[in-house]
């Protein structure tokens, strides 16, 4: 679908913004450019429908070189979405859809059709279309954003980190229905991001650049277990390295799943007990029907144990948990990230399943960074 031979862009004063760059993109490929500020990914990308002409080598589309052909037809046959979207606040959300159909000159009634046909994919009303950009959401208009650039059915789609501007929980629901939408319509995608989490949750294959080179490419386990070099391990962050096994994916898969446990009706004493019993300085608190309740940790009791009171009374009613299902970096961000000592697990209907804890982790960290055989010395 999309081939670099050899291509280079030199700016005034021979900078090279991008150096001898060589790559082959399958038809129906997700492939995400990431790097550091200036390393050249947009750049990169940019080449491709040629908003940035190419100092030097080819680039082909579908197998035809794209500086042979009309810079203007190029770019009309290449979806394209930028992160600042870019929606005609004049026009309504059909008319904007239907921008690029309008300009390839479909008659009007497949140009609404279309419209129509495309807000359904992403579980839009149809009373949308007459609505106008500043009606919608921040997440709603980038949506928009994204069926403009399948509306003519291109092969092709170029995306400019897309969804760096929405909020976590709306970029999180975005990337994922993206992700969807692109596998069921087969699409070729050329991705633009800073952000590896949106690289690996994304990618069928990353390229990592620096300083206009590609310093590496590959599918995201490939990058995590085998990271080129340095720069590499630490562009993509060491709490990610638990992904280099592949076997150890979620939490369920680490979990204790006999953590130490009270309920609200036990005394303090009785809580301090339990704890000197099972060696913990903590405990996750539960109700008759096994639901999670809340924590008590030594600080806790020691702050307490002198008005008798009861477990209920003076546990921590908000504790964070997560789901079996929930993937380990998610865990590591808060047990390591938010400096709790563990983090209980739940199954959906919040009924304690297990926990996992710090050490747990640290076993998965020290298997994937040392390995099993290594001897670990202990410093003191």
């Amino acid at each position: 679908m999309l081939t670099f031979e050899n291509v280079s862009k030199v700016y005034a004063g021979d900078k090279k913004a991008v150096e001898h760059l060589s790559l082959d993109v399958q038809t129906g490929e997700f492939i995400v450019f990431i790097g550091p500020s200036g390393c050249g990914k947009t750049t990169t990308m940019k080449m491709i429908n040629r908003i940035i002409e190419p100092s030097e080598g080819s680039i082909y589309v579908g197998g035809e070189n794209i500086l042979q052909q009309n810079a203007v037809e190029l770019r009309r046959s290449i979806g394209y979405v930028i992160q600042q979207i870019g929606l005609f606040p004049h026009m309504t959300i059909r008319d904007n859809i239907a921008l690029v159909t309008k300009l390839l000159k479909w008659p009007e009634d497949k140009r609404h059709a279309r419209a129509e046909e495309l807000l359904k994919l992403v579980d839009m009303p149809s009373d949308y279309l007459n609505r106008y950009p500043h009606e919608l959401s921040g997440g709603q208009q980038q949506r928009i954003g994204v069926l403009r650039a399948l509306a003519a059915d291109p092969p092709l789609i170029l995306m400019d980190e897309p969804f760096g501007a929405l909020d976590p929980i709306t970029r999180d629901t975005l990337q994922e229905e993206f992700k969807k939408l692109q596998q069921s319509l087969g699409k070729t995608i050329v991705f633009v991001t800073h952000d590896m989490d949106e690289a690996l949750k994304l990618a069928d294959r990353i390229v990592i650049m620096r300083d206009g080179q590609m310093v590496q490419v590959g599918t995201p386990d490939d990058i995590i277990r085998n990271p080129a070099n340095e720069f590499v391990e630490e562009f993509i962050g060491k709490d990610r390295l638990v992904q280099a096994q592949p076997d150890i994916r979620t939490v369920g898969q680490i979990m204790n799943p006999d953590p130490a446990v009270i309920t609200e009706q036990h005394s303090l004493s009785e809580a301090i007990q339990y704890m000197k019993q099972k060696r913990v300085d903590s405990l996750l608190v539960i109700d008759q029907e096994n639901t999670l309740k809340g924590f008590i940790d030594i600080e806790i009791i020691d702050h307490h144990h002198r008005k008798g009171l009861n477990v209920g009374d003076v546990m921590d009613p908000s504790p964070y948990s997560v789901e079996k299902q929930a993937l380990l970096r998610d865990t590591i961000h808060r047990i390591l990230k938010r400096g709790t000592k563990n983090v209980p697990v739940v199954d959906t209907d919040h009924r304690l399943v297990g926990i996992v804890t710090r050490a747990s982790l640290a076993d998965v960290v020290y298997d994937s960074i040392w390995g099993e055989s290594e001897v670990l010395t202990t410093i003191s």
